[in-house]
């Protein structure tokens, strides 16, 4: 009798711990629910995408107004977070600019990079407003995306902190070299590097010598991709560009060629990312 009651107890024991466990379980996915991150009301999806909408203050309003254009009272972002996001953690972020031929817009263009940035740990973000603009300034871009980068850091205010690079392609690849310039003028951002991909002329080091960053500016990696037969940005250009940085002062300029025409090359852009933590140790 003593043998079978201690069988049971010990079965009635196990029960209990059993379910224990299980309450404990539960709780911890509740909290994981309940704390998970927020940007601009949003839930944060990791390994996922969000899109959120956020206020262009009235100073924004007037950089982008420039030039007869509407004032635009919203905007719009698309972030993609790598698996495994916490924003209480560093993440760099990759800050995606189009072209502006044929009305594209930055959120079309990031997908091109969402994979590989995604999965070498790299927040894609690309913004634009909700309305469109008479003209599609890099004034205009510059506004809508200062006001994105003011929403996250008052949501996330560790993220002033971030390591940013700059991607574009084609023309894209001009206007991201702009923006970064502006960027870095308009106040404390660490700027970690510049992937200009298919770009035929340079337009960089221009915007250095207008908005006139700090000097340590000039020591931003810069990676160029071309296409070994690419027809509208073809190497040679590309080359061009390369050496037009290099007289600016740019100290850490790549030239990388791959085969194939006027595109994106994953390969390239994951070759981009890891010399960019490389050389700025993140």
């Amino acid at each position: 009798m003593r043998a079978r009651s201690s069988i049971g107890e010990l079965a009635r024991t196990f029960v209990t711990c059993l379910l224990v466990i299980g309450l404990l379980v539960a709780h911890q996915l509740f909290v994981r629910e309940s704390d998970a991150a927020k940007l601009a009301g949003q839930d944060v999806p990791a390994g996922g995408k969000c899109e959120i909408r956020f206020p262009v203050s009235k100073y924004y309003q007037d950089y982008a107004a420039e030039g007869g254009n509407p004032r635009p009272s919203t905007g719009r972002a698309v972030l993609m977070f790598p698996n495994g996001f916490n924003p209480s953690r560093t993440w760099p972020v990759l800050i995606v600019t189009s072209t502006s031929d044929l009305d594209r817009t930055s959120p079309m263009d990031a997908p091109l990079y969402q994979e590989t940035a995604t999965k070498e740990g790299w927040i894609v973000l690309a913004t634009d407003a909700t309305i469109r603009p008479r003209a599609d300034s890099t004034a205009w871009r510059f506004a809508i995306l200062a006001a994105a980068l003011q929403t996250i850091r008052h949501d996330w205010p560790q993220s002033a902190q971030w390591p940013v690079a700059l991607a574009g392609f084609s023309g894209g690849a001009k206007t991201t070299g702009e923006l970064g310039a502006m960027l870095a003028k308009s106040g404390p951002i660490r700027i970690c590097g510049f992937l200009l991909i298919g770009i035929n002329s340079d337009r960089l080091s221009a915007a250095y010598k207008d908005f006139r960053p700090a000097p340590g500016f000039l020591s931003t990696p810069t990676w160029i991709s071309s296409g070994t037969s690419d027809q509208v940005a073809p190497p040679a250009s590309e080359e061009l560009v390369y050496y037009s940085l290099k007289r600016t002062g740019f100290q850490q300029v790549r030239f990388e060629h791959f085969f194939g025409g006027h595109a994106v090359k994953s390969a390239e852009v994951r070759r981009a990312l890891h010399w960019f933590r490389e050389l700025e140790k993140f």
